[in-house]
């Protein structure tokens, strides 16, 4: 009979060819373990998403703190701009200024200058009373020369020549370790084995050319031998190059590994769209957690500062001004992964999301069919864009995620811009469909139906 005999897919070409037609127990028996391949299926890639998830929300705070702490040791310019605001930091003048003039004055033998003003008076044959009283000058004025020194610092220190100084010691200070570490023998202090060398060639080149420029011709035969001065052997010279060596890896691959592995769980999870929200909101709650961090260590360094040795205001200067760019970094992370999350949801079957676009789609409607009244009409590109709305809309929103991946160092107002840029494109594009779709039609390309 044919109640007990079931045709699979294409029964009629199999049978055409002598296929095994499936009873009604073999087709039963053939839709269980299909159920149970799909969810096996559904089962391993959801341990491989959350796998993934778990390494990416691991990865996230190291892959910040290894590009930060990468672009402050291998980056001389990173690391210039990183500590040129200490030179114009009140509280920094401040202590610069009062330890200057502490020391300009300890170097002052100001009682030794009192008492040879009081044995110049005495030879000179003034009065008893007047040599006596120059004795107690010496108060008045180690406090006069006090003042004059202090001024003089002040001046210096909050002058722009001082900042100059300060961000052109720091850059070649900094360029020499970084030559020094990466083996780079281009510069004047260089890395031979164990050993630290300073190569006076550029200088002995400098000091013959001016003596002979002088008069001094005989200055010419000065030999190039012996032109580099050993500074110090270390056995640690090779563990540091070695671990900035390991440094560069880390700082520029680690950032790579943590995107590769958030896109890879997203890719995995059989709900793109909800795994694509769990990852950014995770992103974003380890960005939090890195922020949380970044307080309380700045409580732990002021407690473990002595006030004597350095102020608190001055101590807080210096370490927000060595950590901002990690937190401005965790800050515009931070930022992207609420707008990623909120897009993942706005996309979604929820009722608040529905409503919303519901509310951009009528908004984005009127608009257009008001510039068709006033004249103006797209056409055909106008139904181009309505056909193809989605495509372009992805393409937008690609673009923009691609823009912030490849700009060095976004910010958060960065990230603003691009999200600007893209909300405006996607408006304009569905107002063209619009103004280019019939009265009675509304666009759909650029919304999801709900």
């Amino acid at each position: 009979m044919g109640t007990d005999k079931v045709s699979a897919p294409h029964a009629d070409h199999g049978a055409a060819h002598g296929a095994h037609v499936l009873t009604a127990d073999e087709h039963a028996e053939f839709q269980r373990l299909r159920r149970a391949a799909t969810v096996r299926h559904r089962h391993l890639r959801h341990a491989v998403a959350t796998v993934l998830l778990v390494l990416t929300m691991l990865l996230t705070p190291l892959a910040l703190v290894a590009a930060w702490v990468h672009d402050e040791v291998a980056d001389t310019a990173r690391y210039v701009r990183t500590v040129a605001p200490l030179a114009s930091d009140p509280a920094v003048q401040d202590i610069l200024i009062d330890r200057l003039t502490r020391r300009v004055v300890s170097n002052l033998d100001v009682d030794a200058l009192t008492a040879s003003l009081t044995t110049a008076l005495r030879k000179s044959g003034a009065p008893p009373r007047v040599v006596e009283g120059s004795t107690a000058l010496a108060g008045p004025l180690r406090s006069a020369v006090t003042g004059v020194v202090h001024r003089n610092v002040s001046r210096v220190i909050t002058s722009d020549a001082f900042r100059q100084a300060w961000e052109g010691s720091n850059r070649r200070a900094h360029a020499a370790v970084v030559r020094m570490l990466t083996g780079d023998r281009s510069g004047a202090l260089r890395a031979e084995g164990d050993t630290v060398q300073l190569d006076l060639g550029p200088v002995v080149d400098q000091v013959r050319q001016r003596l002979v420029a002088a008069g001094f011709e005989k200055a010419a035969a000065i030999p190039d031998s012996d032109r580099t001065i050993t500074l110090f052997r270390t056995e640690r010279l090779g563990r540091a190059q070695d671990g900035m060596r390991l440094l560069d890896v880390l700082g520029t691959w680690l950032p790579v590994l943590t995107l590769v592995a958030a896109a890879c769980a997203v890719w995995a999870a059989p709900a793109h769209r909800l795994m694509l929200l769990i990852t950014a909101s995770g992103i974003g709650v380890m960005t939090v957690v890195l922020l949380v961090a970044l307080a309380v260590l700045r409580r732990v360094y002021l407690d473990t500062v002595p006030s004597d040795t350095l102020p608190t205001d001055a101590a807080a200067a210096i370490y927000d001004t060595f950590v901002r760019f990690l937190r401005d970094s965790t800050r515009t992370l931070l930022v992207v992964a609420v707008i990623t999350a909120l897009a993942a949801y706005l996309y979604g079957p929820g009722r608040v999301a529905r409503r919303l676009r519901g509310l951009a789609r009528r908004g984005t409607t009127a608009t257009g069919r008001a510039l068709g009244r006033t004249g103006v009409r797209t056409g055909g590109t106008g139904r181009w864009l309505d056909i193809h709305g989605k495509w372009i809309s992805g393409l937008a929103i690609g673009a923009g995620a691609v823009a912030l991946v490849l700009w060095n160092h976004p910010t958060v107002g960065g990230v603003i811009l691009v999200l600007g840029l893209v909300l405006a494109v996607l408006f304009a594009v569905q107002v063209a469909a619009c103004a280019g779709a019939p009265a009675a039609d509304a666009p759909s390309g650029l919304t999801r139906p709900g």
